[in-house]
Order: structure tokens, then C-alpha cells, then sequence
């Protein structure tokens, strides 16, 4: 894929910078570690420091200081997760006391909603949310759309997937009417529901989008995450790429690669870091066990990444203990460098008719 700011190797794994960052990175290190697009979240980025901030400094690139590729969603995801949640956090709550939600109301205009900031109310639409990421500038961008929760009926789910079909509609036609040197991908959705997958791909498909992304609901698990994708990607122009929003552990990866997928994005890495999990080719290791403490191995000997070249196993161990957060910036670094050498692996792979 090449992009105003780079090219793109095809399967990748896309970074999650939601503010413009990864945590516990900085933007230099993580150019230098090969990630070859960040994804930022627009909702976060309208909250702070706003996008009208970022576009007077010169557009998100230049706000970052850096010019690799990025991708920004619509602002959605995270209104209807404050809103809905995760699929596990529905799963715990059932039965239970409902989620206190910041969503105001959802009509065919857009969503209203409460700032989890300050608590002011903001009205976000198709045309305001590609208003912000004409702002921001990123070469990817995404239409807004809805995301219903995992325990829905389908008559509410087939209703919120043609508002998102119309809502996608008039987002395309903000950003066509002024293309700024960016790419807009149609949202396919329609939750765990074959049918209607199958649906959102023949209403989308026919408006003129640069490329495709998969997503709401995926399912409670792998399986039916699978089942959804190998549905769905047949329907999808082969000729355009494709992206997976936000699931990026191995397991779906191993599972999503093989079907098709260009593109995902997720924070794994960075969160598992965060936890003390470190990433290798033989499985994650907790960093915090006592088998580590005076370990003077690197995480893994045939890593090229800074932490591995430079520090044990044993003295990450002793930062996580004292909770220095300079342990939390070496493993972050290691497992996003793990990533990056994980997908040009499956390139290669890809290559050689392995997968």
C-alpha cells in the first residue's frame, strides 16, 4: 500500500497511538522499530488537545514530528463503547447493574453525548467527524458509524446497520468533497450475524471507497470471529485493501492472516507490556516471576530490539518489582519490535507458499 507518507508492507500490524502515541514510546523509537502505520483515535484527540489545535500546528504528521503513515478513526468506536462497552464487559454484566452511559442520544442526525473529560456535551456527525479528521490529516480515514453491542436483537441490529449505511454515505460525500490527499475505507458491519454482513458488503461495495474495513461486533470468540471473516472477505473487492479494527492478539492473527486480512490494529502489545508479558516466538513470558530475578538472559537472544541487546531478563525483572516506569518503556519497546518481525515472518511466509 503506499500512502503521501510511506509505503505499507501487506499483512501488517498497525500500532495503536490513540493519542498520538503509543504509550511508553515515543515517535522516533517507534519509527525506528519499523512499524509502518500508527492508528489514532479522533474522539480522543477531539477531546484533547482538539483537532482545530492539531490542524493549526500543521496536521496531525507534523504535530507528531513524524512522517509515517497513520490512520484515524471516525470517533464512533469509543462514543458507543462508553456507551455498550466490550463484549467480555457485557458478558460480566449480565444480570448485573447496567453501565452508566455518557451517551445523551443516537438519531439519524448523529450522537450527543458527554465529554468524559469535562462532562460537556458534544454532538458528533457523520460530517463533524470528518470535519475533525480532515484536521487531523491522517492518510487513512474512517466514516462514522455505529457499534451496537454483542446482545442485541436483530431487529435493532438490522436498524443501527442501515442508519450506519446512510451515516457512512454522507461521510463519504463530506470527504469527497474535499479529498485532501487521503484514503476512506467503508466500514462493513452487521455483528455476528452472517446475513447481514453479507448485506453491508453489497450496500458498501458500491459506493466508491478506497478500501474496506471489518467491523463491530466479531463474535465472543475465535470461531465465530473466523466464521464472520471467512463470510466476508470473499464479498469484498479483491483488488482494495482491507483492514481488521481492533483485534490484534496472535491468536486472531494467526486466524485472520491466512483468510486475507492487510491490515489490523490492536493494543496489544503495549498493554501486555504494561502487565509484564513479554512476547516471544516460544509464547509470552510473565516478567514478575520469581524464575526471572536473576536471570542474565535477554528476553530473547536473536532480538534486535534495545531491551534485548542491552538488559537481562533479571534486571527487567527488578524494575517491574520496583515499579519503575522505565521497565514498563523496555518492554513496550520489545514486544511492538516482536510484532513488527512477527508480520515480515508471515510475509515471507506468504511468499514462500507456506500460508
Amino acid at each position: 500500500m503506499t500512502t503521501p507518507h510511506g509505503i505499507i508492507d501487506t499483512p501488517n500490524f498497525v500500532g495503536v497511538g490513540t493519542n498520538g502515541t503509543l504509550k511508553a514510546l515515543d515517535n522516533a523509537t517507534v519509527q525506528k522499530l519499523g512499524l509502518q502505520l500508527m492508528f489514532c483515535n479522533t474522539y480522543h484527540l477531539m477531546i484533547q488537545p482538539g483537532t482545530e489545535v492539531v490542524r493549526k500546528m500543521g496536521g496531525l504528521h507534523c504535530f507528531i514530528n513524524r512522517s509515517m503513515p497513520l490512520i484515524t478513526d471516525s470517533g464512533g468506536f469509543q462514543v458507543f463503547s462508553l456507551c455498550h462497552g466490550s463484549v467480555a464487559a457485557e458478558l460480566k454484566r449480565s444480570g448485573g447493574k447496567a453501565r452508566e452511559s455518557h451517551v445523551l442520544r443516537i438519531d439519524e442526525e448523529g450522537v450527543l453525548f458527554r465529554s468524559y473529560r469535562d462532562g460537556n456535551k458534544m454532538l458528533l456527525t457523520p460530517e463533524s467527524s470528518i470535519a475533525a479528521q480532515k484536521d487531523l490529516g491522517a492518510d487513512i480515514i474512517i466514516p462514522f458509524d455505529e457499534l451496537p453491542p454483542y446482545h442485541i436483537t436483530f431487529e435493532d441490529l438490522k436498524h443501527s446497520l442501515e442508519r450506519t449505511h446512510r451515516w457512512e454515505k454522507r461521510s463519504l460525500d463530506a470527504h469527497r468533497a474535499q479529498p485532501n490527499n487521503q484514503a476512506m475505507y467503508g466500514v462493513i458491519h452487521g455483528g455476528p450475524v452472517l446475513s447481514l454482513r453479507e448485506e453491508s458488503c453489497c450496500v458498501l461495495r458500491e459506493l466508491p471507497f478506497d478500501g474496506f474495513a471489518i467491523g463491530g461486533s466479531m463474535g465472543k470468540t475465535k470461531e465465530e470471529m473466523r466464521s464472520i471473516l471467512q463470510s466476508t472477505l470473499p464479498l469484498l473487492p479483491k483488488e482494495k485493501p482491507n483492514h481488521l479494527l481492533g483485534i490484534g492478539d496472535l491468536a486472531s492473527i494467526g486466524i485472520a492472516i491466512p483468510l486475507g486480512i492487510d491490515t489490523l490494529d490492536s493494543s496489544y502489545p503495549t498493554r501486555a507490556a504494561r502487565h509484564g508479558l513479554l512476547l516471544t516466538s516460544q509464547g509470552p513470558i510473565k516478567v514478575e516471576k520469581a524464575e526471572y530475578k536473576e536471570s542474565l538472559h535477554p528476553i530473547e537472544f536473536d532480538c534486535d530490539c534495545t531491551t534485548c541487546q542491552q538488559y537481562s531478563l533479571g534486571y527487567l525483572h527488578h524494575l517491574f518489582k520496583a515499579h519503575e516506569t522505565v521497565g514498563l518503556t523496555l518492554a513496550t519497546l520489545h514486544n511492538v519490535r516482536f510484532m513488527v518481525k512477527y508480520m515480515a515472518t508471515l510475509r515471507k511466509n506468504i511468499l514462500e507458499d507456506k500460508i
